[in-house]
């Protein structure tokens, strides 16, 4: 259990330290880190809408990823293997890996960081298009070496949806915050390490 929390302890730290540099030499006397991060609590005006895109996000973005898996990429090579048949000694390991490895470091450096950066110059839709697309891109590229180009064309894409809807998010329902994606990205991760655990 401790070498899960210090291992993503340690992720989100490697994930930070471009964004932390940049706002160091940009914004330092401007805003906070975690202000200019997002890392902050949602503006939600309207509560009940928040939570229906909140639950419709988490769907949207399990099936087509699910389906992905299933259909065309052995489970052996996805990071929620480690979990594979640990059953309930696994959980606590599973939210670190889930709520600070995966998703608070990809959310500080995708949508925190580089949607962020992009849309102040070009705009939401820019900003959201370049984030998806680096974002499906590095998820394809950790595969590279063992799936075949089609497959790793349907990660980049399936991944990328779910980085755009994760940005859309943010920016549209919780007022700049990555709470909202960052909650999003944990659950449908968390879910992925719970199917291993409990059913592979």
């Amino acid at each position: 259990m401790m070498n899960s929390l210090i291992s993503a302890i340690l992720q989100v730290m490697l994930f930070s330290v471009i964004p932390f540099i940049w706002w160091l030499c940009t914004a330092r006397k401007k805003q906070t880190f975690l202000t200019w991060i997002g890392l902050q609590k949602p503006i939600v005006l309207h509560k009940g809408r928040y939570a229906m895109y909140i639950v419709l996000s988490i769907f949207a973005l399990f099936v087509p990823s699910f389906a992905l898996i299933f259909f065309y990429i052995d489970r052996s090579l996805l990071a929620a293997n480690q979990f594979v048949g640990l059953g309930a000694t696994a959980v606590i390991p599973a939210l670190f890996y889930a709520i600070i490895q995966t998703g608070l470091s990809e959310e500080l450096l995708f949508r925190g960081f580089l949607l962020k950066r992009v849309m102040k110059t070009f705009g939401f839709q820019v900003g959201n298009v370049v984030q998806s697309f680096v974002f499906g891109c590095v998820h394809g590229a950790m595969l590279w070496s063992v799936l075949p180009l089609q497959v790793i064309l349907l990660v980049v894409l399936t991944t990328a949806l779910a980085g755009y809807v994760m940005g859309w998010v943010n920016e549209r329902i919780a007022g700049g915050s990555i709470i909202a994606s960052w909650s999003i990205h944990s659950i449908v991760n968390f879910i992925a390490a719970c199917l291993y655990m409990f059913i592979f």
